[in-house]
């Protein structure tokens, strides 16, 4: 029988250290568990500690939301199974294809096993867990749940992926077309133009008033290209630098919402992903005003919300109902406080914020097929109309020279 190490976290929340007499890992594994007890390390007393990560140099790389996808549900499978959390999360690291995911893993492993708690490892690492990751794993580390925690982790991360996708390949080709088409608009406007130009100029003709005005188009574009392109260029690092800054983010989030077609598009995804965030949250076991806490902090990059969701928790915390502290902001929609309210009433508003979640889910995506459908042919024609202009403001003096020539 050989003696085992462990790490152990209660249903409370107290992280223990002791020792347990088995026949193997497995049965130690199985005695702590049937005492209700999760494993945070176990290892044999006879072996050595080593470093379960190889502390090498990783090559930078950015952690998409899908590499926390893949992590989340290898997670919640792992500890579903049984495997103590220090040797999933070693195993994950050891096979991470990005190895910057591995490098923050290790680390995570490296707190975990020094006595530290899941969420408080991963509150050292804000920018690849956020507010919502460490809040949601709290929550699953308090009511002994973090399997199932972690697979309403992954499904809402999942589902915001999926989200970034569809707008991603709505605005591909289209973005694709309209680039390339200004390239071409670019080479007539900057080289051809000129060459019919002179040749006009040397016939001494009478240019119509639409090949005058191309010409002086023309010239204008190739005298100044350099001083425009580097304009250009220094009023968007202004803007950038001006965004950067609180009035900026906020005089920004307001012009989102108000850009004809995308507008709605922007405000609906805030809404839809504040909603789905918030019912996560609530059924993973976080209370109201903490869930709100979190939504607050989540949402940096729009002051708007952010700045409702303060007030709205500050009316919350002073016992206004959550319906109507959110109502009283007048920034989120009469449907979703109304709904809300009846959540409210009924007992049932986790289901109800999750029914409102849905709908505004399917508003984004009649949002993006309409897009689709439409963008497409207006590229074409109005590009294929301002190509047709440039093209015949230059055949028209050369049906002039037809013309000279035949008399």
């Amino acid at each position: 029988m050989a003696r085992f190490i462990y790490t152990v976290q209660d249903a409370q929340g107290t992280v223990t250290t002791g020792h347990v007499n088995a026949d193997d890992e497995d049965q130690a594994i199985q005695s702590l568990q049937t005492k209700g007890l999760f494993i945070l390390s176990i290892q044999s007393e006879n072996v050595k500690s080593t470093s379960i990560l190889n502390l090498r140099k990783f090559n930078k790389g950015k952690i998409s939301g899908r590499d926390l996808v893949f992590f989340g549900e290898q997670m919640s499978t792992l500890l579903g199974g049984g495997i103590p959390l220090v040797r999933a999360l070693s195993l994950l690291g050891e096979h991470s294809d990005n190895k910057n995911l591995a490098n923050v893993l290790g680390q995570i492993t490296k707190e975990i096993s020094a006595g530290g708690t899941f969420h408080k490892a991963l509150e050292k690492h804000p920018k690849v867990f956020d507010e919502i990751w460490t809040s949601l794993v709290q929550a699953g580390e308090v009511s002994g749940q973090l399997p199932t925690v972690l697979r309403q982790i992954t499904a809402y991360c999942e589902s915001q992926e999926n989200i970034k996708s569809k707008i991603i390949t709505a605005l591909a080709y289209p973005a694709v077309l309209a680039v390339s088409s200004m390239g071409v608009l670019a080479y007539f406007i900057i080289y051809i133009v000129p060459v019919f130009a002179d040749i006009f100029r040397d016939f001494n003709l009478t240019l119509p008033f639409l090949t005058r005005f191309i010409v002086s188009i023309s010239n204008v574009v190739a005298k100044y290209f350099v001083l425009m392109l580097v304009t250009g260029i220094g009023c968007f690092v202004a803007a950038r630098a001006y965004i950067a800054t609180p009035p900026g983010l906020l005089t920004w989030n307001h012009i989102q919402f108000k850009i004809p077609v995308f507008g709605s598009l922007i405000r609906n995804m805030q809404t839809e992903r504040l909603l789905t965030t918030m019912s996560t949250l609530i059924r993973s076991g976080v209370s109201i005003l903490n869930a709100v806490s979190v939504l607050e902090g989540a949402f940096k990059k729009n002051l708007i919300y952010q700045n409702a969701l303060k007030k709205a928790k500050n009316d919350i915390a002073s016992g206004r109902s959550i319906s109507e502290s959110f109502k009283k902001t007048g920034i989120f929609p009469s449907l979703v406080t109304e709904m809300m309210w009846m959540g409210e009433e009924s007992g049932k508003l986790p289901d109800i914020i999750v029914v409102l979640s849905k709908y505004y889910q399917e508003q984004i995506d009649q949002w993006i097929r309409r897009f689709s459908s439409m963008i497409d042919p207006i590229l074409v024609v109005g590009i294929g109309a301002i190509i047709g202009v440039i093209v015949t403001s230059i055949f028209m003096p050369i049906f002039q020279l037809s013309q000279i020539g035949a008399k």
